[in-house]
């Protein structure tokens, strides 16, 4: 099948954790419909965020617990008020008055958490009539949810070391479990509710001022997580429900030793025998929640790193294996008519991989900075055409400005030679960065048929705003910009850099 393609336009990459708000942490609140304001009045059409779900170990989001379960900590206080669950001064006491440059991630848990549970012991007959109507329109998923979660208190996040009753889903067990736990799996529906709530509210304020929403799922999900516990059979994992092998990618010149992600493979064998059920249950919904998608570590749909669980320091012994290719990638467009899609096809890509990759149709990402390693990159922008997304870093880059910095001299200076940029001067940071708007110009003026740029290169900002450091276990995906510092982007650059560029508009061609 052919994907449908983008119109030629231009989006900001912003995550939900990095914007302005009271509480700590980005949220669902009037800021967030201030940020799509201005990223319209700029002549941009698209948000791009990174995953809205359940957070995983690091405040990783891209390990999160569940693949439908939505992110407790966007729930904004103030939409509950105006609900009639909270009192002004209840949502007055859950605001944060320390530095906002930064994500509390433990000040949010416990803060956000608390109200809910006040809220929660307020709900109204009317309230909870629409928390069973949402109840029964994701019963595919949510209830299943809200008894793990309700275990994961109890019992601890490892699903496997619960009792073997819970922990392989006996129908005894659960049905015990549902009865004992029946109080905190209605507040774990509430919680989900109000996240679906307030995110469609959103999207719908956001898309009203014509910006349309990317989001982004992650290949894999994490071995503790709900949808592995319920669908033990769609992994491979042995008798005890550990995995058999682990997900990362072999060594490179970066990683002596390769990496090591540590999540359970599917079993695609399995899957193909239900028609990948899951994996399309997985990407309808994620389309009901944006407008786009990318889908991260596409080259695993052709073929994945399978390392031996027991391996635990490096990944030297594992082995490539075919994904399901081609076969599920016209389901999901089958499925979903009128989709768009963004692959993620990052790293070393073989011949034949690239050939899969491309014969989808699905546009493929470029980024800047990966263009001046020495030799000819498909990441210099020349290169770029139609079928490119082109990004000037991602949330696992640099900032522009840190990336200039920590350059060789002489691949520093024919970059910025290369976006015409000459002189002095190139490390002065701020909105009025002239080095990093030379750059962000020539990304624009490329054939790339979507440019998006990370708030952060907007701003001209440096290293100390990056949102992740691959490999770095603690300190990332903290991020967050104050509002007086939103308001400080060169609107006026980039609404002339999208007019005169052509990427004024957006959707589908």
């Amino acid at each position: 099948m052919i994907a449908p393609k983008f119109k030629r336009s231009a989006g900001v990459l912003m995550p939900v954790s990095s914007l302005p708000s009271a509480y700590g942490i980005g949220c669902f609140s009037r800021d967030a419909e201030n940020f799509a304001e201005m990223a319209k009045d700029m002549g941009f059409s698209w948000w791009q965020v990174l995953p809205i779900t359940i957070l995983g170990a690091g405040n990783s989001p891209y390990s999160g617990y569940s693949t439908h379960a939505g992110n407790f900590l966007y729930i904004n206080p103030m939409l509950m008020k105006e609900e009639g669950l909270l009192t002004a001064e209840e949502a007055e006491a859950a605001k944060y008055h320390g530095a906002p440059y930064k994500v509390d991630y433990a000040f949010a848990r416990e803060n956000i958490k608390r109200v809910l549970h006040i809220a929660f012991e307020r709900l109204t007959p009317e309230i909870r009539q629409k928390i069973a109507e949402f109840e029964e329109e994701e019963s595919d998923w949510l209830p299943d949810y809200a008894l793990f979660m309700a275990l994961a208190d109890r019992f601890g996040g490892d699903w496997t070391k619960w009792e073997h009753g819970l922990a392989f889903r006996e129908e005894k067990a659960l049905a015990e479990a549902r009865r004992e736990f029946a109080r905190e799996i209605e507040f774990y529906t509430f919680e989900q509710y109000e996240f679906y709530r307030e995110w469609n509210f959103l999207k719908s304020r956001v898309n009203a001022r014509g910006v349309n929403i990317i989001g982004d799922l992650p290949f894999y999900v994490a071995t503790e997580s709900v949808d592995v516990w319920t669908h033990r059979e769609e992994f491979l994992l042995d008798e005890k429900g550990h995995p058999k092998a682990v997900a990362g990618v072999p060594p490179d010149a970066f990683a002596a030793k390769g990496q090591i992600w540590g999540n359970c493979l599917f079993d695609f064998a399995a899957m193909k025998k239900n028609g990948y059920k899951w994996w399309r249950r997985r990407i309808s919904h994620c389309l009901k929640m944006y407008d786009a998608l990318r889908l991260d570590h596409f080259r695993a749909f052709y073929n994945f790193f399978a390392i031996p669980a027991e391996d635990k320091d490096t990944a030297v012994n594992g082995e490539w294996k075919y994904g399901p290719g081609q076969e599920l990638i016209d389901l999901m467009l089958k499925d979903n008519p009128g989709a768009l899609f963004i692959a993620e096809d990052l790293g070393l890509i073989d011949p034949d991989c690239r050939k899969f990759i491309d014969g989808t149709g699905i546009p493929t990402m470029r980024v800047f900075q990966f263009a001046f390693d020495g030799t000819q990159s498909v990441h210099l922008p020349y290169f770029y055409d139609k079928t490119n997304v082109a990004y000037s870093g991602t949330h696992d880059n640099n900032t522009l400005l840190g990336w200039l910095y920590e350059m060789n001299p002489e691949a520093r200076e024919f970059a910025l030679k290369y976006c015409g940029f000459t002189g002095a001067g190139w490390g002065s940071g701020g909105p009025g960065c002239a080095s990093t708007k030379a750059i962000l110009r020539t990304i624009s003026a490329s054939s790339a048929v979507l440019a998006v740029f990370p708030v952060q290169d907007m701003l001209g900002y440096g290293a100390d705003t990056r949102i992740n450091v691959p490999g770095v276990a603690e300190g990332n995906w903290e991020f967050r910009l104050a509002y007086e510092l939103m308001l400080t982007v060169d609107r006026d650059f980039f609404l002339d850099l999208n007019n005169t560029y052509g990427r004024l508009g957006g959707g589908r061609a």
